[in-house]
């Protein structure tokens, strides 16, 4: 899968610019992967991968509790999309496959 790696991404939020790194993995045909912001990581949630699309969920506890969704579309080691909080605009989303990852 095209997503599997360590990623830093940025995600614009109306709040200001967070960066996160996500870490996608792959066990027995199962993907999963994580987010860490900080010292706060979560796991994420309902992953999918269509061709070059990802989406899946994950919640969030700071800067305040949120559920949130991403679509995004991986091209190479860059990846572009969005994250979505239910009733709030969409954040852009933005990130680089860190170097030696595959």
């Amino acid at each position: 899968m095209s997503i599997i790696g360590e990623w830093d991404v940025t995600i614009k939020t109306p709040i200001g610019s967070m960066a996160v790194v996500y870490v996608f993995t792959e066990s027995d045909g199962a993907l999963a992967g994580s987010a860490t912001l900080k010292d706060d990581t979560v796991p994420l949630h309902e992953l999918a991968v269509t061709g070059a699309r990802v989406t899946w969920q994950q919640s969030v506890t700071k800067p305040m509790r949120l559920n949130l969704d991403f679509d995004v579309v991986v091209d190479g080691d860059r990846l572009a999309g969005h994250s979505r909080a239910r009733r709030l605009p969409r954040s852009a989303v933005i990130g680089t496959r860190r170097r030696g990852q595959i």
